[in-house]
């Protein structure tokens, strides 16, 4: 066999596995339009590492209006209108980046659509990986909005996303922090969990970290701010969770 052939062989059996792994990723996509992810990458990172994995999933409704509504006040007040990016959050990020070198080009303008798409169906990392992970992102980022839409893309959010050393989710959060399910946190509950989504390692809620300290009230503000919107109230309450007057 010559190395032609090798690299012919080596070529095709790749393309195979992508075929393959593109096809099964499809149909886990499809899936989670209905059933929450069993695990991601992050969260059986969190539990080898040592910091333990405590979750437990709960659909929209037993999720507070308060707590989606701040998820969107904090990580992305345009996301009723997207189409799951938002381009002048990332333009501003890329022109900001380039008197900062230590960051990311990008960095700090995901959406919750891109970090649903990162959490549930590719890796974290870091360097060079970390733009590798970009072109697969964006694909999973749009499909995500075409297939699952809108309230699924912030109900499964809410429940994935890492709210403490070893805490996914906004229920895990609720009782940890409150001993409380989640769909009884107040406003100033709510805001203080999604105030630590940065890092939610260094940046606790119990004990309050500085950060969170200063942040929670922000996010307050930028509650009152949004939630007026219509766009923003079909996806923050539910017909059991209607809008206090």
């Amino acid at each position: 066999m010559t190395v032609k052939d090798l690299f012919k062989r080596l070529f095709h059996k790749i393309l195979k596995w992508f075929l393959w792994a593109f096809l099964l990723s499809n149909m886990y996509l499809l899936l989670c339009k209905w059933i929450m992810p069993p695990v991601t990458l992050t969260q059986l990172g969190s539990l080898f590492g040592g910091y333990g994995l405590k979750r437990d999933y709960v659909n929209k409704n037993e999720i507070a209006s308060s707590a989606k509504l701040a998820a969107m006040a904090s990580e992305d007040q345009l996301f009723p209108d997207h189409s799951g990016f938002d381009w002048k959050s990332i333009e501003k990020s890329l022109q900001g980046n380039a008197r900062k070198k230590k960051k990311v080009a990008g960095a700090g303008a995901s959406t919750i659509s891109q970090q649903v798409a990162k959490n549930v169906f590719l890796w974290q990392g870091s360097g060079l990986s970390k733009y590798l992970r970009k072109i697969p992102e964006a694909y999973f980022t749009k499909m995500i909005e075409w297939v699952w839409g809108k309230e699924r893309i912030l109900e499964v959010y809410l429940n994935i996303a890492e709210m403490g050393s070893g805490i996914f989710g906004i229920e895990a959060a609720s009782q940890a922090y409150f001993r409380k399910p989640a769909i009884r946190l107040s406003r100033a509950e709510a805001a203080m969990i999604i105030a630590c989504l940065p890092n939610p390692k260094k940046f606790t809620v119990k004990p309050r970290s500085s950060w969170v300290s200063w942040k929670y009230p922000r996010i307050l503000q930028q509650m009152r701010n949004i939630e007026d919107d219509p766009d923003i109230q079909k996806l923050a309450y539910t017909a059991k969770q209607s809008k206090p007057h």
